[in-house]
């Protein structure tokens, strides 16, 4: 399944901070993969859209159940904005009873170094599973 690349909807000062997040999802189910899937393009064009966001990008592994989102912020306050509008809202709760596992990470970076790539991302979400 293709990824969605890393697109900037509103690009930082470069010698802004930026506040990222990665995400990993694992759905039970492969009909709760082709859920998540469709929805997601929403959920982007959402991203691209809201206040503060410097960067979004997804790696969809359908036949897998595994997703993973890449986002950059203007910091904490706009991803939890997004997080608590819609779609993004409604959608998150009604994908939650599909999911087998879940997992986040946050940390902040020069907005310099923008964008995050995959590998950073899948080293920082493995980190912070094994602390757990």
């Amino acid at each position: 399944m293709p990824d969605i690349p890393w697109s900037t909807p509103n690009p930082a000062a470069p010698d802004a901070e930026v506040y990222v997040m990665a995400s990993r999802f694992e759905t039970a189910t492969l009909a709760g993969a082709v859920t998540f899937f469709l929805k997601s393009p929403g959920i982007i064009r959402q991203i691209r859209k809201a206040p503060g966001a410097h960067g979004v990008a997804l790696r969809a592994r359908v036949l897998r159940r595994t997703f993973l989102t890449l986002s950059a912020w203007e910091d904490r306050d706009a991803l939890y904005r997004f997080a608590r509008s819609e779609p993004h809202r409604s959608s998150s709760r009604a994908a939650a009873g599909s999911m087998k596992e879940s997992a986040f990470t946050f940390w902040t970076v020069p907005a310099a170094r923008l964008p995050i790539g995959w590998a950073e991302a899948e080293r920082r979400l493995a980190e912070q599973k094994s602390a757990a």
